[in-house]
């Protein structure tokens, strides 16, 4: 833990943002707020409009953060290196912190998983949590006695082992549990998707198993929304949807083409929050990114973008340049316009635990 602070304090100091002028604005209008992990700095950053109008950015350390969920306001689940976490908002819609935060986000309930270097997830009718176990080639949800249980693999993938085949990345969640899933490719060999991220890249039909789409580059972060599949062409930096009633093959149609690896995404209304990255030296070269970018006369930058479903623009945004350059997942929080969370092993979380028992808690 010392030298996770050490290197958030290190990374902080050369680390600025910079964003639109009305984001807080829109923020306070939408009565929302956003949550983005980076996996790179360890971070769970939680964007807010505070009081005076301004921006609020709230970061908590959290080893290896990457998907988040929100099943319903006031709870948040997110995955980390080695375990997933339940957040639940204590705060009742009165209640301010210091006069300033109208929620605070606290880890109530973690599932030890070890490291199957999870990426999207979920929650089930159950309550349980359901996430994208890519080192197992497979989805996955909690288990009792071992590190997690299996429910699902793509068809193309024979054998339940730790070999990583496919990179299974993205996963789209129904009203009944995962509905799509995204993965770089159809590889049934270990790291065989390596080979395939230019156009290898396909999104599956999880109650079938039907391959819907093909000829996608390193596709990310597929979510349905107002009956629609949307997800990012991440090797292409492009957010785009699928038709799910063309037939056979529900061609990628773009919608626009972002200055980033497009990855983490979230849908709210008629716009979209998408997450950028800056290409990563080697493992992301040679894509068609790399020439997307050059035609464009632009440089790769970290950060949010909120864009218009209908026309394609960005109304507003949020960048991060310095140290981080890496992304992985943004949620939007309802309900709360200026949030904050407690980590671990805080003084702040120490105290919590005693001054945010009620009345009724404690007759319970």
């Amino acid at each position: 833990m010392e030298d996770d602070r050490n290197t958030a304090e290190a990374t902080a100091s050369t680390v600025t943002y910079s964003m639109s002028p009305d984001l807080a604005g829109w923020l306070a209008r939408e009565g929302i707020a956003l949550a983005v992990t980076s996996y790179q700095s360890g971070k769970l950053y939680l964007l807010g409009a505070n009081p005076q109008g301004g921006l609020m950015v709230h970061e908590k350390l959290f080893q290896r953060a990457m998907g988040l969920a929100v099943p319903r306001p006031g709870t948040m689940l997110m995955a980390g290196a080695y375990q997933i976490h339940r957040f639940r908002n204590v705060l009742e819609p009165d209640q301010r912190i210091n006069g300033l935060y109208d929620a605070c986000y606290v880890p109530r309930l973690s599932w030890m998983v070890g490291a199957l270097d999870l990426h999207d997830l979920g929650e089930l009718p159950s309550g349980d949590p359901v996430f994208v176990n890519t080192a197992w080639n497979c989805l996955a949800t909690i288990s009792e006695r071992h590190a997690f249980r299996p429910l699902w693999m793509p068809p193309f993938v024979t054998a339940l082992a730790r070999e990583d085949r496919c990179h299974l990345n993205g996963m789209a969640m129904g009203p009944d549990g995962p509905a799509f899933v995204t993965s770089c490719s159809r590889s049934n060999t270990v790291d065989g998707w390596r080979d395939r991220r230019a156009d290898g890249g396909v999104a599956v039909d999880v109650a079938s198993g039907e391959i819907v789409a093909t000829g996608l580059s390193m596709p990310h972060s597929p979510r349905l929304h107002d009956g629609q599949l949307y997800l990012l062409n991440s090797g292409t930096g492009e957010l785009g949807r699928l038709d799910l009633n063309a037939t056979p093959d529900r061609a990628f149609a773009p919608i626009v083409f972002c200055p980033g690896f497009v990855r983490g995404l979230a849908l709210h209304g008629n716009q979209a929050i998408v997450g950028l990255s800056k290409p990563r030296h080697k493992r992301f070269e040679g894509l068609a990114l790399d020439a997307r970018l050059t035609e464009a006369d632009s440089e790769p930058w970290c950060g949010v973008q909120v864009i218009g479903l209908g026309s394609g623009n960005v109304e507003h945004w949020f960048r991060i340049d310095g140290a981080i350059g890496e992304l992985y997942d943004v949620a939007v929080l309802p309900g709360a316009t200026c949030p904050m969370a407690l980590g671990f092993g805080t003084p702040q979380a120490t105290a919590e635990s005693a001054a945010l028992v009620t009345h009724e808690d404690w007759q319970a």
